[in-house]
């Protein structure tokens, strides 16, 4: 089995190891616009040596943003910061990739940090979310509206124009968020989702969008470029969305052309209990990846390098998201490969700190 610091090759992109910058919200943007603290946080992650570096979960339509802050792809005026953003990662050697996301029901909240939480007051700068239902996440929540025809028609191509944008930022990789109890999830959970017409009822009704927004991506996004999806493989509640619902899911998106599951859990059921600890979700990448023969990427709380190599190396997942320890240290590639005795290339500005017979990029 490779280790962590192998390279992964996805249709014709290989990516120089396997640790990825998972996609984390810095709710620092105006009007969806990247600014000077995205190029930093991103910009860093990739001298640390990261082999693939995505951005945040980045909004196909104003009102599928989480909050008024978060970052946007719904117009070509958003290329333009993206792009300088991009360049940057690629002369230090990371791979690029870009999370689209809608947030459906959890959309029109204020961001962490305010006093304020929850629902934005229309009178104060919020907006109506849309979703499968008119059911809230929860009491602090706006009441979403629910979803019409015409509106799936429109997120669909919201999807695909985002996915366009993306191809023109020099993106290398697109990911779908269909995880965290936003849109897509919202549609695949049961718990969520209690419509009634093609989109509602039926696992087949459910997956739809999701199918839809892949098939819709895929005719812009090249056929040489890698498409990745997120999903929460279980809802942690019962009656909801389950890992071998995950599996029947994860083989069918195969077939639509996406080339690997970025395997999260929760976010759609308020207060649901979740068993955290070290690598936690871990065994539901396995799972998906043995079951569905679809590569798997593993997330939440990996944060040592024997932990992250044992994962990739043991072949439970082929690569590992890190997202709250690459907020400690942006260098965490480096040390890693200090840690495990593996080659990696250091920037030739900070070569003086460097392990003996270290190359430069």
């Amino acid at each position: 089995m490779p280790g962590l610091f192998e390279p992964l090759t996805l249709r014709e992109l290989t990516i120089p190891n396997r640790i990825v910058v998972s996609p984390m919200c810095q709710y620092s943007s105006t009007e969806g616009f990247a600014n000077d603290w995205h190029f930093v946080h991103l910009a860093s992650r990739a001298v640390g040596g990261a082999g693939l570096v995505m951005t945040e979960a980045t909004a196909v339509t104003p009102e599928g943003r989480i909050s008024a802050d978060d970052l946007g792809i719904w117009t070509d005026a958003h290329i333009g910061a993206l792009a300088r953003i991009v360049r940057f990662l690629k002369g230090e050697g990371s791979t690029t990739g870009i999370q689209l996301a809608h947030a459906g029901r959890k959309a029109s909240t204020y961001r962490p940090g305010l006093p304020e939480h929850g629902a934005v007051p229309l009178d104060q700068g919020g907006w109506e979310p849309i979703a499968p239902s008119a059911t809230a996440f929860s009491d602090a929540y706006p009441l979403p509206r629910e979803m019409t025809a015409s509106d799936i028609e429109a997120v669909v191509e919201a999807f695909r124009m985002a996915a366009s944008r993306a191809m023109h930022a020099g993106f290398d990789i697109v990911e779908i968020h269909a995880a965290h109890g936003y849109l897509l999830h919202q549609f695949l959970s049961p718990l969520s989702n209690h419509r009634t017409d093609a989109y509602g009822g039926s696992f087949e009704n459910r997956i739809r969008l999701l199918l839809d927004v892949v098939t819709a991506v895929r005719t812009v996004w090249p056929e040489y470029a890698p498409l990745l999806v997120r999903l929460s493989a279980t809802d942690w509640t019962p009656g909801g969305w389950d890992p071998e619902s995950s599996v029947e899911l994860a083989r069918r998106l195969g077939g639509y052309g996406v080339d690997l599951i970025d395997c999260s859990t929760g976010g759609n059921v308020h207060g649901a209990t979740i068993p955290i600890g070290p690598g936690y979700q871990v065994a539901f990448a396995e799972q998906i990846k043995r079951g569905a023969q679809i590569a798997t990427g593993a997330v939440g709380l990996i944060t040592t390098p024997a932990q992250a190599n044992e994962i990739v190396a043991s072949g439970k997942a082929d690569c590992v998201l890190l997202a709250r320890e690459m907020l400690r240290d942006p260098y965490w590639p480096l040390r890693a490969a200090r840690e495990l005795k593996r080659e990696i290339s250091w920037p030739e500005q900070y070569l003086r700190a460097a392990p003996a017979g270290t190359h430069a990029r």
